[in-house]
């Protein structure tokens, strides 16, 4: 093999391989900033689920920001999952994490979602769980932030049947806005 052959093939091989080191850099950032987020804990449920189907989880944001993904504990992958809706909350189980639980006055609401990081689908066809995530070992004076978690139904209609199960049980209606001066004058 000529000698600029094996010139370019070393080039690509560093190359590539510090793309991988950056994204595995980025990556750890991320998990560092975001330790202190996870869901709640899953609680003894007693009884049938309101609703349980089949889903994809896309990722979970900040919420209004559906292109910045947190790396939340039980939430940080996207996977093949199941949704179950109680009355005291949601479970989310995502293949290869622990399941993950919502409770129902942590629950804002839910609604339908256009994208999310590198997920683009037809209009609605994501569905917005809005809620309070749990903060561990946080400073004492840390609001615990909202976030939201999308999925994308496996079957035609799901995805409306998903938001009104959780509109139904979610009791954390009040979603706090950043505080904007207005610009208008008194006079």
């Amino acid at each position: 093999m000529p000698v600029d052959k094996w010139v370019g093939a070393i080039v690509a091989l560093v190359v590539v391989a510090g793309l991988l080191w950056l994204a595995y850099r980025a990556w750890r950032k991320r998990e560092t900033r975001d330790a202190t987020l996870s869901a709640y804990p899953l609680p003894g449920l007693e009884g049938e689920p309101i609703l349980e189907t089949e889903v994809l989880y896309v990722a979970t944001t900040p919420i209004g920001s559906p292109l910045e993904r947190l790396a939340v504990q039980g939430l940080a992958f996207r996977g093949s999952g199941r949704v179950e809706v109680f009355a005291e909350g949601v479970v989310l189980r995502i293949a290869g994490e622990q399941p993950s639980f919502l409770p129902s006055d942590r629950l804002v609401s839910a609604g339908e979602a256009t994208y999310a990081i590198d997920r683009g689908v037809e209009p609605g066809g994501l569905v917005a769980l809005s809620w309070i995530v749990a903060l561990h070992d946080a400073e004492p004076e840390q609001v615990a932030p909202y976030v939201d978690s999308y999925l994308r139904a496996r079957h035609p209609g799901d995805s409306a049947r998903i938001i009104a199960a959780v509109n139904d049980i979610a009791a954390a209606r009040t979603v706090m806005q950043p505080h904007h001066e207005s610009e208008a004058s008194d006079d």
